[in-house]
């Protein structure tokens, strides 16, 4: 009796399998279509971000440049190194972007 109940239940899901493929694939490239909106506002908000910290970050290095123009090398330099970091957040981001539209771990 189990074999038989094991073949009936085999064989139901043969006939089913093509619902299945079906749905999977609408669920992958419903998954990708979110994917490509998620990098897209990810990305354009990290932008977002970095370019009003680095225009913070050099109206701060020009007011104190203006108070004190004999510091205006040491201030160069650690707003470079600030600037450096602030990109490297945005570049983070865009890493993460491109794995969410090209190696999506979600994707079977």
């Amino acid at each position: 009796m189990k074999k038989i109940l094991f073949l009936m239940v085999a064989f139901a899901a043969a006939l089913f399998a093509e619902d299945a493929v079906v749905a999977t694939d609408v669920a992958n490239q419903t998954l990708k279509a979110y994917s490509m909106i998620a990098a897209g506002l990810g990305l354009g908000l990290a932008a977002l971000g970095g370019a009003i910290g680095m225009g913070h970050t050099a109206a701060a290095t020009i007011a104190g440049t203006a108070r004190n123009p004999g510091l205006g090398a040491k201030l160069m330099t650690t707003m470079f190194i600030a600037l450096a970091m602030i990109e490297a957040q945005v570049i983070y981001a865009l890493v993460i972007a491109l794995i969410a539209l090209y190696a999506n771990p979600y994707l079977g």
